[in-house]
């Protein structure tokens, strides 16, 4: 049977995450594996109120087929919330509604990609981007994340050296919590534009910022066609998959086709939910509560690995987001780590699967959204033993 496979299925492997989710799923392992949002915070009544109101008001219209740009009042509601949550004017017609915003990976790679095209990445970069992409072939060029971005000289290196595309996640970058700074941000566009380099900003974790001040987009200052990916996903439900991309015009069109290939249109019934939801509740006054919820357990998270990992051990203080990224020490595997941390009822993200060349041994993901302020301080001080033990 493995000839019968086409023979770009032997470059991708399975999400490392997803695989380490299943070791998870015993309740006594504390995990800050999963970038999952917290569940506590889930809006369950007022989105049972919403679809109750769908079915009664619009039920045969919401269970049809639909348009694939997406709802036509959806996309006015993410245009408003472009205009007074962030500060951008974003036309509603240049927004196309997707099945969440790894479709949007998907279909861009469909667009744009041929086999041996050079598309820089952040190093360590999105798990999902590299999957998606993966598919595609491409050649990775990889770039460095500094605390306030990537390294301009790295990136000018890659843009001149023939790059199609850059992807990067600017804000609360998964999987390292690093946030680009406004001057690298200005930086980073001029270097896109003079080099015609098309960019890809994925921002699902924009929204939540729990210290500093907000930034524009990196698509904000581009003068030169791109995509700023969106999503529902953090700040209301994930299991809805309501992502949306904001493009030009020619981008755009041919987004569509490749997801009319893909689905047709993503899910009638979420995206009118989704509407009727945030027409009729305070979607603002809801994400302040994450805000705080995410902000107070980041906190915790970075007080306990002050109070119980060696000091050797270096980490990112995010501003915002749901991850804080680990550096051990030089000749310390966190994939042997994982293996010991595991029997202690304790998991992370091993770091070595961010990085495309292999490298990043020493390295690994801690996620602080979906686990509770005791938890978090009982599964540090387990993780913390465990360094120890490795460092004897």
């Amino acid at each position: 049977m493995a000839d019968k496979f086409a023979q770009r299925m032997g470059t991708v492997h399975r999400s490392f995450i997803r695989e380490i989710l299943k070791v998870t799923a015993d309740s006594e392992i504390i995990s800050f594996a999963g970038g999952l949002p917290n569940p506590e915070l889930f809006p369950v009544p007022a989105m049972g109120q919403a679809a109750s109101e769908v079915f009664a008001d619009i039920g045969a219209s919401a269970l049809q087929y639909s348009t694939t740009e997406g709802d036509a009042g959806l996309r006015r509601i993410i245009a408003d919330r472009y205009r007074t949550v962030r500060g951008l004017e974003v036309d509603p017609d240049s927004i196309l509604v997707t099945t969440g915003s790894q479709q949007i990976l998907d279909i861009f790679a469909k667009v744009f990609l041929d086999k041996g095209d050079k598309v820089v990445i952040e190093s360590p970069g999105y798990l999902g981007a590299i999957q998606a992409f993966s598919l595609f072939e491409p050649e990775f060029v990889t770039v460095s994340l500094e605390n306030d971005g990537p390294n301009l000289e790295e990136l000018e290196a890659a843009f001149k050296d023939g790059a199609k595309c850059f992807y990067a996640v600017p804000n609360f970058q998964n999987p390292s919590g690093v946030s680009y700074s406004l001057e690298k941000r200005k930086a980073v566009a001029a270097l896109l534009d003079k080099y015609d380099v098309l960019f890809v900003e994925d921002d699902p974790y924009g929204e939540l910022r729990f210290m500093g001040e907000d930034l524009p987009t990196v698509y904000s200052f581009c003068k030169k066609p791109g995509v700023l990916c969106g999503s529902f996903s953090k700040i209301a439900a994930p299991g809805f998959r309501i992502g949306w991309v904001v493009t030009e015009k020619e981008i755009y069109d041919k987004l569509v086709i490749a997801k009319q290939a893909s689905d047709l249109h993503t899910s009638t019934v979420a995206q009118a939910i989704m509407r009727r939801y945030l027409e009729s509740n305070d979607i603002e006054s809801h994400v302040d509560l994450i805000r705080d919820r995410y902000g107070r357990q980041r906190e915790v998270m970075v007080e306990m690995i002050r109070k119980y990992f060696p000091s050797e051990v270096v980490i990112t203080e995010p501003e915002g987001g749901m991850f804080l990224w680990v550096t051990l020490p030089e000749g310390v595997s966190s994939m042997d780590l994982f293996d010991v941390a595991i029997k202690q009822k304790v998991a992370f993200v091993p770091g070595r699967p961010f990085y495309v060349d292999g490298s990043g041994e020493n390295t690994l993901r801690l996620n602080f959204s979906n686990s509770d302020e005791s938890r978090i301080e009982e599964g540090i001080k387990r993780l913390g033993k465990t360094i120890e033990s490795f460092l004897d």
